[in-house]
């Protein structure tokens, strides 16, 4: 960092603090607080957190893709148990990276720890052009579609429609986060208490509709064709493990964790299983309903569900995955915005996105990149298209870290690991990511290799702009760098975190 850009933030600070220390003349001051990301994240909410994030729009939505692939309800079933089971294991090699590396940013973050800047800038690089913006716009689309659509019963809701009030959505949770860490949790525990009381409506209905003798009968056959064709298996898995997709979010925010080394485990031991329990009987009830047809001509299964069971209240629904869509994209935003606040602090994006509100200590910066570039990928005709690349650079960048933490086990054995796992478990996880990075080869195979091309794109951008020695490159680019960080530091007041300022990193 260029020593006239620190002199610029120490000069802010210092001014933040006279006007303070004026302020209060007179009277009794206590000395000012550190600006730095607060610990603000209770159990509760860090539980929440994972939760709302893997109960998105997947269980309304992807149990259709599980009967297709597998044929009968009880593969169906065991194929949520298996994927429930396999994202604990992920879970619990991430509470003992999380632990032991206790940084914000997850996967990257412990990419960066095992292989080094260049392997960590290219996990980075893709989060900030593809993953993270278009699974956000994804799910704030899913959102307006579901709030819109019953305003729409004959037909498609309009285009601008659905995307203005997606992006109003995107602009009201960005807001909110940027305004207070606490808003971001708190919307994120009513949301949470409000998918899972909207799959405990499903899950009681069912079941009383298979006891009652008004069911489908689905599950009196439970067998009745089910696939033999491996393929198949594993695309049903891939569609499974989608709707449990999450169960790292606790880590992209560590640092705010309170008391991270005992709360990062148990969230993931509360949610975790909550998560796979709900899915089961989740897809029970719809089994009790509605027969594998009925699932399978149904894009999306819930409705489908609440059209049969819940008479005029069947709104009800609609209603539901629209609160769930938004709390997943509240937990998605903070996620990703931890993510790049990381990357910037580590020197592989401008220093601006490491710095945060000296009035409400939240990273303004790095929320307002997250979600204006959802904002722009809203403005793609199909977004779902790109949401392809996604499942593939995903599994990449899990099984990297997973690898990641094999190697350090051997690397440094001497690091602190208040949690281990055996090491068969990152073992099995990691060569089960491997077989998940390869399947899209298979199934999608342009789309995985404009992915991987894409992924490849950050090597020489890395090289010139990170590795490169900064008087190689033109003075042109330090010098508009520098003004347009001060420029946007005088619209949005933010400052570097005082761990940066004292090198804790």
């Amino acid at each position: 960092m260029e020593s006239s850009f620190i002199n610029f933030n120490y000069w802010h600070l210092i001014c933040i603090n006279n006007l303070m220390m004026s302020s209060n003349e007179g009277l009794e001051t206590s000395p000012p607080e550190a600006i730095k990301l607060k610990k603000k994240i209770t159990l509760i909410n860090g539980v929440t957190l994972i939760i709302g994030n893997i109960i998105g729009s997947g269980i309304f939505l992807t149990p259709k893709g599980v009967q297709e692939r597998c044929g009968s309800p009880g593969l169906s079933l065991i194929i949520w148990s298996i994927c429930g089971v396999f994202s604990l294991v992920g879970a619990l090699c991430y509470a003992e990276l999380g632990t032991t590396i206790v940084k914000s940013g997850a996967s990257y973050a412990y990419i960066l720890e095992a292989f080094g800047p260049l392997v960590g800038f290219v996990r980075l690089w893709i989060s900030v052009l593809i993953i993270e913006p278009t699974v956000q716009a994804v799910i704030a689309i899913t959102f307006a579609t579901y709030l819109i659509q019953p305003f729409y019963p004959t037909c498609e809701p309009p285009f601008v429609a659905v995307r203005l009030l997606a992006a109003v959505c995107m602009i009201i949770i960005m807001l909110m986060n940027c305004w207070s860490v606490r808003y971001g949790t708190r919307i994120q525990d009513v949301f949470a208490y409000a998918k899972v009381f909207a799959l405990i409506v499903i899950i009681i209905t069912g079941i009383v509709f298979l006891f009652n003798g008004k069911g489908s009968g689905s599950l009196s056959k439970p067998w009745a064709g089910t696939t033999s064709d491996v393929g198949d298996i594993a695309f049903a898995l891939y569609s499974g493990l989608y709707s449990y997709a999450g169960w790292d979010t606790l880590n992209f925010m560590v640092e705010e964790l309170q008391d991270p080394y005992r709360n990062l485990p148990r969230a993931i031991f509360i949610s975790m299983p909550i998560c796979t329990l709900i899915y089961l009987f989740a897809n029970v009830a719809y089994y009790a309903v509605l027969t594998p047809a009925d699932i399978i001509a149904s894009d999306a299964v819930a409705v489908g569900f609440a059209g049969k069971t819940l008479g005029v209240f069947s709104w009800i629904i609609p209603i539901f995955v629209a609160m769930s869509t938004f709390g997943a994209l509240n937990s998605s935003l903070m996620a990703s915005s931890r993510l790049f606040f990381t990357g910037a602090r580590e020197q592989h994006l401008p220093d601006y996105f490491a710095m945060v509100s000296p009035d409400h200590f939240t990273p303004v910066p790095s929320l307002l990149l997250s979600g204006c570039l959802t904002l722009v990928y809203l403005c793609v005709g199909d977004i779902f298209k790109l949401i392809n690349y996604y499942s593939f650079m995903y599994w990449l960048t899990v099984g990297l870290s997973i690898i990641g933490q094999i190697y350090l086990r051997y690397k440094r054995p001497d690091l602190p690991r208040p949690l281990k796992v055996n090491i068969i478990f990152p073992i099995i996880f990691s060569l089960a990511c491997c077989f998940l990075v390869i399947v899209p080869f298979y199934s999608e195979t342009v789309e995985s290799l404009i992915g991987t091309a894409i992924l490849l794109t950050g090597v020489p951008i890395y090289f010139y702009f990170i590795y490169l020695n900064p008087g190689r490159r033109p003075a042109c680019l330090h010098s508009v760098t520098h003004h347009l960080t001060c420029f946007l530091q005088k619209i949005f007041p933010v400052v570097m975190s005082e761990s940066d300022l004292e090198g804790e990193f």
